[in-house]
């Protein structure tokens, strides 16, 4: 039994981790600036296309505890390799397969499925094992501002290739960049060993187990429902709210890249808080923060600068609760088996994410707005807030003790 834990930060492997998502993400993250000139090209229904991006969101899902296990057993190379030719495969594909059914396939499956392939529970599970238990937080923050960055730089990138080029040619060139980016798995290749320690050590099913008898554990996967669809529904439809108000497509586009800039600070910052505070209550702070943004923004004049106070405010929380929740998972189960257990939090978040991302199309299309989303947002972020309370998380000082 081997109960040395690694005495320096990884930072190759974190680059190459935070890299990989920076294309997986912005890729999916900025979907929602395509739903228009589809829509337009096609003729195909906002709602049928939101159908889509919201079988995306929950097939990224799903598939995350099977390549988190896939992963943890075998290795993460296969998987991300095998995942970045699913995703280019699905952007070459959306073209030229007809119709409201050749979408869900394309855009719904196999692009969802590859993008899940290189997403947190596979390149954190990847990095965990390699990394100082104190440190695993921060780490996570590292990887996910890779996100973010992805997100910040493929939203304005999209846009004008979308003007310059039409749809078509635009996911054409991002599916080019996806396979530019294969390479990057390399430094990735190995897989954790069995014997880290006692907990880390123990089997899949038996592990598997405890966690799903643990009030704790589905008191994150609640958590994470309800920030997934929230998430889901502002990403796909922010674009649409904006049209509505009259505004510009680049003010969609300079929109959501500021929430990517804003979270790659926010990543950062609470990842760093999580050697500093109980994850717990970050999470309770960050989900209740949504809560007062929404609020404000309802009551706010929908001006250009309303949508980039917005963007950006909201940004700093984005996707900064994976670091905590990550970081829960590991502290209560161990790193051996992360990109399964993980995955499994990640999976309900997408349930919640197909909610938000279709939801808000029969939203739009059936009642003209998307009012009633934006209040059930609110009591979601509330719910979401408080499902955190109860988690069972050592006191600080244990946790300083415990990775020391």
């Amino acid at each position: 039994m081997n109960n040395t834990s690694p005495a320096r930060t990884p930072w190759l492997l974190l680059l190459a981790a935070s890299s990989i998502l920076m294309v997986t993400m912005g890729v999916r993250q900025t979907s929602g600036l395509l739903i228009d000139p589809i829509h337009v090209s096609t003729g195909l229904g906002i709602a049928q296309i939101s159908f889509a991006l919201a079988i995306g969101q929950f097939v990224w899902g799903a598939v995350q505890p099977l390549f988190g296990a896939m992963a943890d057993k075998r290795g993460p190379l296969p998987v991300l390799i095998g995942g970045g030719l699913l995703l280019a495969v699905g952007l070459v594909a959306a073209p030229l397969l007809p119709g409201a059914w050749g979408l869900n396939l394309s855009f719904g499956l196999l692009l969802a499925a590859g993008a899940g392939a290189g997403s947190f529970s596979v390149l954190i599970g990847a990095t965990a094992w390699r990394i100082p238990a104190h440190k695993r937080s921060t780490a996570a923050g590292i990887i996910n501002a890779g996100g973010s960055l992805g997100q910040f730089l493929f939203a304005p990138l999209v846009q004008v290739l979308l003007s310059a080029f039409g749809w078509i040619k635009t996911v054409y060139a991002l599916a080019f960049i996806v396979v530019l980016s294969l390479p990057l798995a390399w430094p990735l290749r190995k897989r954790a060993p069995h014997s880290e320690g006692a907990a880390d050590g123990e089997a899949l099913r038996p592990q598997l187990q405890r966690a799903l008898r643990d009030r704790s554990y589905w008191c994150l996967h609640l958590g994470f429902f309800t920030c997934g669809v929230h998430i889901a529904f502002l990403v796909t439809h922010l674009p649409g709210e904006i049209a509505l108000c009259g505004l510009s497509p680049n003010v969609a586009s300079i929109s959501i890249a500021l929430i990517g800039l804003f979270n790659i600070a926010g990543s950062l910052i609470i990842g760093a808080l999580g050697e500093r505070f109980r994850m717990k209550w970050l999470l309770f702070w960050m989900y209740l923060s949504r809560v007062v943004l929404i609020g404000v923004y309802l009551v706010s004049p929908p001006t250009p600068m309303t949508f980039y106070v917005f963007a950006a405010a909201l940004g700093v929380t984005w996707l900064a609760t994976v670091p905590p929740t990550a970081g829960l998972v590991g502290k209560l189960f161990g790193p051996r088996h992360m990109g399964t257990l993980f995955g499994l939090t990640l999976f309900s978040h997408q349930i919640g994410a197909f909610f938000g991302a279709w939801l808000g199309g029969v939203a739009l299309e059936y009642g003209g707005d998307f009012s009633w989303m934006w209040y059930a947002d609110m009591v979601l972020a509330v719910a979401a807030a408080l499902v955190n309370l109860p988690i069972r998380e050592a006191p600080l000082q244990r946790q300083l003790a415990a990775g020391s």
